[in-house]
C-alpha cells in the first residue's frame, strides 16, 4: 500500500463522519421546527408565544391566559343543574349541547342548520366554549394581554336567587375572590387585565347598590374586583363602570361561514307579510311600562301581528313561531320589559327585522362594540312618553319612512347578523367574526388602556 492511500483513507472517514453529524443536526432542527408543541413545551392547541421582535406574530397583543379554576366554579355548577330546577325550570336541558340547549328543526327553520332552543341567560357556558376555540390562547400568563376567568356567575346566581339569604348568595363570589387574589397573575395588575362573563343583567350582581335589596349578589361591588371587566347582556352602568354589554344569545349558532351566508340570503329574500309585530307580555303592575299601549295599538291594526306571552299562553315560548313572525315582519317593536334591554331585539335582527326602540337604554346606551354608533342606520326610535300619553301612533310614525330608507335599514340589519350571534362553540368559523370575536376585540382594547382611561373607554 502506498503512503498516499494510507493517508487518504483516514481523511475520507473523517469527512464522512463530519457530514453525517451535520446531516443529523439538520434533521433534528427540522423536526423541532415542524413540531411547535414539542419545541415550545406547550400543547399544540395553544398558540406559540414569539418574542417582541417578531413583527409577523398574528397573536401579538392578543394572547389570552385562561385560569384553570377549581370545578366548583363552573363544571360542578353544570353537573348540579338538577338542583336548580325549582328556580330555573329545565336548566339541565337548557345548558346542554355546550350551553346551546335543545336542537331545533322544521317550520321556519326547515333546511337551516345551527338552530337551538337557547336560553337567554346561557351565555356563561357558550362564551367559555368559544374561548376554548380562541386562536391566541397561551399557557404563559406573563405573555398574556388578558386573563379570562371562567366562573359561571350567571348560573351560580340562578341556583341561589330565591329561598336563600344574602350570605349564601355571595358565598361563591367571595370564594372566587379569595382564590384569585392569591394568584401571581392577579398580583401583576391587581386584576385590571382580568375579565369574566356573567350572562345576565348587570343589576343582578349589584345588590347593595339599592336600599334594603335582597335580589342578586354583590359580585360586581366587591372591592377586590373593582378593576376587573365583566361582560353582561345588559349593563347597569351604561358603559361607565366595569360591566359592559354584549348581545344576548339568540337561537342561531352557525357552524361554518357558509351557514351564516346562507341564512343572510334567506332573510334578505323573505316575504315580509306584516308591517310590524310584537312578541311579549304586558306589564300591568309597572306604571312605567308602555307595553299595554303598544299591544293595544298592535291589536287595532290589521298590519300588525303579535304573539302573546301572558300567563297560561305559550305562543312566545316556541322559537320556531317567533322566528316565523320576525322573518315575515318589516318592523319589530321592542318596548322594555323587566329591564331596558330585550333578547327579542337580537332574535328579530337576526331575522332581518328592523327594531323599533322606545328607550335609549334598550340599545343605544349599550352594545357599543356590536351595534353602529349611528342608530338611525339600523333602527327607529319613538319616545316612550309619546306612546304613553296617547299622542303618537306607532304605525303612523313608521309609515312616514320612505320605502327606499326601509330597504337600506334592513340591509344594514342583515349585514350586522354575524356580529350579533354566537357560533357553535364546538366548531370554528373561518373568516366571519361573531359576537364573541367582536367582544374579544373590545376587551383587549379596554385592558390595554392605561388605568385612568379604562372608565368610559367603552364609548371612545
Amino acid at each position: 500500500m502506498s503512503k498516499s492511500g494510507a493517508v487518504s483513507r483516514p481523511c475520507f472517514f473523517l469527512v464522512a463522519a463530519a457530514a453525517l453529524w451535520v446531516l443529523t443536526l439538520y434533521l433534528r432542527l427540522l423536526a423541532m421546527v415542524s413540531m411547535p408543541g414539542a419545541f415550545t413545551g406547550r400543547p399544540a392547541s395553544l398558540a406559540p408565544v414569539h418574542g417582541n421582535g417578531s413583527g409577523g406574530d398574528p397573536c401579538r397583543g392578543r394572547y389570552v391566559y385562561v385560569h384553570d379554576l377549581p370545578p366548583r366554579f363552573n363544571a360542578d355548577i353544570l353537573r348540579g343543574c338538577a338542583a336548580a330546577n325549582d328556580r330555573w325550570a329545565d336548566m339541565c336541558e337548557d345548558v346542554g349541547n355546550a350551553g346551546l340547549g335543545r336542537p331545533l328543526s322544521g317550520g321556519a327553520l326547515t333546511g337551516a342548520t345551527g338552530w337551538y332552543a337557547t336560553h337567554q341567560f346561557a351565555l356563561d357556558a357558550i362564551f367559555h366554549g368559544r374561548m376554548r376555540q380562541y386562536a391566541c390562547l397561551t399557557d404563559d400568563s406573563s405573555a398574556a394581554a388578558a386573563v379570562f376567568v371562567p366562573f359561571y356567575a350567571g348560573f351560580e346566581f340562578a341556583r341561589h336567587v330565591w329561598g336563600y339569604d344574602n350570605a349564601a348568595r355571595d358565598a361563591a363570589a367571595l370564594d372566587l375572590v379569595r382564590w384569585l387574589v392569591r394568584r401571581p397573575e392577579w398580583r401583576r395588575a391587581g386584576g385590571r387585565d382580568h375579565f369574566l362573563v356573567a350572562g345576565r343583567t348587570g343589576w343582578d350582581f349589584r345588590r347593595d347598590a339599592y336600599p334594603n335589596a335582597t335580589w342578586g349578589t354583590n359580585l360586581f361591588l366587591l372591592p377586590a374586583v373593582k378593576n376587573m371587566t365583566f361582560l353582561v347582556v345588559e349593563t347597569a352602568t351604561m358603559g361607565w363602570g366595569n360591566d359592559l354589554a354584549v348581545p344576548y344569545p339568540t337561537y342561531f349558532h352557525p357552524r361554518t361561514d357558509a351557514d351564516v351566508a346562507s341564512w343572510q340570503h334567506r332573510v334578505r329574500n323573505a316575504d315580509r307579510w306584516w308591517f310590524m309585530s310584537f312578541v311579549g307580555a304586558a306589564r300591568p303592575d309597572d306604571p312605567r311600562s308602555i307595553r299595554s299601549q303598544v299591544m293595544g295599538q298592535c291589536r287595532a291594526s290589521p298590519a300588525c301581528r303579535q304573539l302573546g306571552c301572558a300567563s297560561g299562553t305559550a305562543q312566545c315560548h316556541y322559537p320556531g313561531d317567533i322566528m316565523v313572525l320576525f322573518q315575515s315582519s318589516t318592523f319589530c317593536l321592542q318596548p322594555p320589559g323587566d329591564s331596558a334591554s330585550r333578547r327579542s331585539t337580537f332574535d328579530a335582527m337576526v331575522a332581518g327585522c328592523i327594531p323599533v326602540f322606545f328607550q335609549p337604554r334598550s340599545a343605544y346606551l349599550q352594545y357599543r362594540w356590536h351595534l353602529p354608533k349611528d342608530h338611525a342606520t339600523y333602527s327607529v326610535f319613538i319616545p316612550a312618553e309619546s306612546v304613553r300619553s296617547g299622542n303618537v301612533s306607532v304605525e303612523a310614525e313608521l309609515r312616514k319612512i320612505p320605502a327606499a330608507a326601509i330597504q337600506k335599514m334592513r340591509e344594514e340589519v342583515i349585514s350586522l347578523v354575524p356580529r350579533l350571534l354566537y357560533a357553535d362553540p364546538r366548531y370554528k368559523l373561518e373568516t366571519v367574526k361573531d359576537a364573541f370575536d367582536v367582544a374579544m376585540d373590545g376587551v383587549l382594547e379596554r385592558v390595554a388602556e392605561p388605568p385612568e382611561r379604562q372608565i368610559g373607554s367603552y364609548w371612545r
